[in-house]
């Protein structure tokens, strides 16, 4: 149960909430130009662009469930269970585990155009990372400053869909999510206009009811509308500071607390809600414990290395005092 946006000020941002009832100690994880990605079934790519991204690091693989380039490329994989089908290998084919498809796109592209014809040649094939750690059906939302689109492996094909809201959440697939968005034409940011009747002179008694019927609940279709609806109007100026709390009060509107929704008798959460400014290389990021947004900086890192470089998750909630006891 995650969402997943791209937005645009000046420059541009990218990033995801992770709602799920555990967490694998994922880190903020830097990958140098000449870190050797090790692929199950393509040749190996020893030299590629830098990545910076969360991402859950076994056997020194960097499993990333969102990242960016140095280019300012980001992909992020969402949830996607029932929906997402993996192929068998294929002749002639790109042939990529699901958890391998983040780096492949990464490591070789710079822009959206660049990837979609990659995708001509990839399939996704169903591959577990090891024994105990088995596919994740994903979706996965893939974008630069300019576009953006959907990418999703199913039963007949694998689907590519132009995303113009630039909002990605989980079940049930993209276009569906598109088209649900016409049963909430007729919400608002502005006050509302009787059309009730001509006949009765009926005004707003508060503010913000033309956003009346903006669902609230935590379902998947239900995030994207919101997260649609507060996205497409949200304003703020070109600031890094205003857009970087501007994007996080954006997935704010869709993050999920603990103890309202249960799953496998635990209960889901955002673990970490990401923010990255592409343009900038800086990775943001809160967790449910520390609201404080923590940095890491791609380019404060030797680029040129071979070696991974990891930074675990800042927890303990960080209160600054004005009046400390002297």
């Amino acid at each position: 149960m995650c969402t997943a946006i791209s937005f645009k000020t000046k420059d541009h941002y990218f990033g995801r909430t992770l709602d799920l009832e555990f967490s694998y100690n994922e880190t903020v994880t830097i990958t140098p130009r000449n870190y050797s990605f090790i692929f199950r079934k393509e040749k190996p790519i020893t030299c590629h662009y830098a990545i910076i991204g969360m991402a859950y690091v076994l056997e020194n693989y960097p499993l990333y469930y969102d990242a960016t380039n140095e280019k300012g490329l980001s992909v992020a994989g969402l949830n996607f269970p029932e929906y997402a089908k993996y192929k068998e290998i294929t002749e002639n084919k790109d042939n990529i585990a699901p958890f391998e498809f983040i780096p492949w796109i990464l490591c070789q592209c710079s822009t959206v155009k660049e990837v979609k014809k990659l995708l001509k040649r990839i399939n996704i094939i169903n591959m577990n990372f090891n024994s105990d750690l088995i596919c994740t059906p994903l979706h996965f939302i893939v974008s630069d400053k300019y576009e953006s689109i959907v990418v999703e492996p199913t039963l007949q094909d694998l689907k590519v869909f132009d995303n113009p809201v630039g909002v990605l959440t989980n079940n049930p697939p993209f276009d569906f999510q598109m088209l649900h968005l016409v049963q909430y034409m007729g919400i608002t940011n502005e006050e509302p206009v009787n059309r009730f009747s001509d006949q009765l002179d009926i005004k707003p008694y508060s503010r913000g009811m033309g956003t009346i019927g903006l669902p609230g609940d935590f379902s998947s279709p239900s995030r994207f509308v919101r997260a649609a609806f507060t996205k497409l109007n949200s304003v703020c100026d070109n600031s890094e500071s205003d857009s970087l709390s501007q994007f996080y009060r954006i997935l704010d509107s869709v993050n999920q607390q603990r103890g309202c929704c249960k799953a496998n008798e635990k209960y889901v959460y955002t673990i970490y809600t990401s923010c990255c400014n592409t343009d900038k290389g800086i990775y943001y990021y809160t967790t449910y414990e520390n609201n404080q947004i923590s940095a890491v900086y791609l380019y404060n890192e030797n680029l040129e290395g071979y070696d991974l470089v990891s930074y675990p998750l800042v927890k303990q909630q960080s209160v600054f005092v004005h009046n400390p006891i002297k």
